[in-house]
Parts: C-alpha cells; structure tokens; sequence
C-alpha cells in the first residue's frame, strides 16, 4: 500500500454493510446465510436504514438486531441514496476491513468467505467480487442488459489500464482505514464505481473473486437509467484527479 496511506497488517474481523430500503425476507436470508458462513469473521453487520424504508423492513431489521444480540447494529443514514448510506457506514465500521453488498441477495452471501480469505492472505489489498471471470455469471440480467455492462467494463479497463474486470459491482471487500482515507464524493449508484477507481488511482493493490448476479426477488431497484450516466463522470474525474484530490485532507495517519 503507498507511503500516503495507513497501513492494515492483519485483517481482524469484517463489518458487513447491508443498506435496506425495503428488503424483507431476502434481508433475513442475506443474514442467516452470513451467519452461517462466515460467522466467526464478523465483528458486525451494519444494517443502514433511511427515511424510506418500509415499515415491514424496519420491523424485520428491529427482529435481526434482538435476535443476534451485539451482532447487528442498525443506523439511520442522514446523507441520501445509496452513496450517502455506505459512506456513513464506512465511517461507523468497528471491523479491521469492511464488505459493501447488498440485502436483496443480488450479492450472494456464499462468495463472502472468498473475500475474507483474500483479505486474510492480504490485509493491505482491496478484494472485489465479478461477475465476468470464467466461473462467474448473470441470472436474470437480460441480454441488453448485459451487453451493455460488458461494453463498460472494457472502456473503464482500457481508461484505467486495469486487467480487472468487474468495475461496477457493489460488492467489495475494503480495509477499513482506505475507507476512512478517501475522499468520497458520490450519492447514488455511481458510488459503486468511485469505490474501486480511486483505490485503483491511489496504487492500491485489488483482487478479483468470481461470483454470480441473481435477479432480485422482491423490492425495486434504486438503481435508474439517470443515476447511471453519472458513471460517466466519475470514470473521467476521478482518471485525471490527482492523488492529493483522492485523499482526505483529514485522514488518519
């Protein structure tokens, strides 16, 4: 990891952040399977709510919390959108790394073991799941769809030089003290993006694990055709920043 950057020697236990909006059983699965998997690994899963949650949602987060003793925290985002949830999260995490997914079982909870024996064998590295290795996949994705996200990936490895192949999936594995050194700047989906580029800008090592995208089967996506012309803009702000712009000016040391 660079110089500018505070070391992790040894990863030591993960925050798993889970934003919910209006999740439900597919929330209480995400939970039950973490737990069944990778349970000694977890210092916590962090549930996000916000002023939109369903009612049903939150009474299902309020169960998991009273089921799960000092092992599910719940914190209402102030900042909006998805952006806005994870980086307050990134800041609350009490994990020596954190996993950003999600809690609709779109990020398959069996790959989380994958990346916290990456993290394990590099604590210093960041660890992202993909959809485009050879034993990775779509279920559901629709062919337009895609087509599209291939087109992406390729332009965002050709612009960033990266042999990585899997530039938007909000699901990754992070040392906790990167997070809290960023400077980060999106509030909705194109976040997802911004979380693997400026690490990747800053010289810091990322890993891919295979995994596969699974429609979701209950609750909306919050993720629309608007929200995604803003990746646009944070592939070509963040190629030309300079390291200093990536960084907070008050990260710790």
């Amino acid at each position: 990891m660079p110089a500018v950057l505070a070391s992790t020697p040894v990863f030591e236990g993960a925050t798993i952040v889970l934003p919910v909006v209006t999740e439900t059983d597919a929330l209480e699965e995400t939970v039950r399977r973490l737990r069944e998997t990778s349970e000694a690994d977890i210092a916590e899963m962090l549930i996000v709510v916000c002023d939109r949650t369903s009612s049903e949602s939150l009474e299902r987060c309020h169960r998991l919390q009273a089921d799960a003793a000092n092992r599910v925290r719940l914190h209402h985002q102030r900042l909006p959108f998805l952006g806005g949830a994870m980086r307050e999260a990134f800041e609350l995490a009490v994990g020596s790394h954190v996993v950003m997914m999600a809690s609709d079982l779109e990020t398959d909870p069996a790959t989380v073991p994958r990346l916290i024996q990456v993290a394990k064998e590099h604590p210093n590295a960041m660890v992202t799941a993909s959809r485009w290795t050879s034993s990775g996949g779509f279920s559901g994705y629709g062919r337009l769809r895609v087509g599209l996200n291939w087109v992406f990936q390729r332009l965002t490895s050709v612009v960033y030089r990266t042999q990585l192949t899997d530039a938007t999936y909000g699901f990754r594995l992070f040392p906790a003290a990167l997070l809290r050194a960023i400077s980060w700047e999106g509030l909705r989906h194109e976040f997802l993006l911004e979380t693997l580029l400026k690490p990747l800008r800053l010289g810091v090592e990322v890993f891919e694990v295979p995994t596969r995208w699974t429609a979701r089967q209950e609750g909306q996506s919050q993720n629309s055709l608007s929200t995604q012309a803003r990746y646009l803009t944070i592939l070509v702000r963040t190629r030309f920043a300079t390291p200093e712009r990536l960084l907070r000016a008050d990260r710790p040391v």
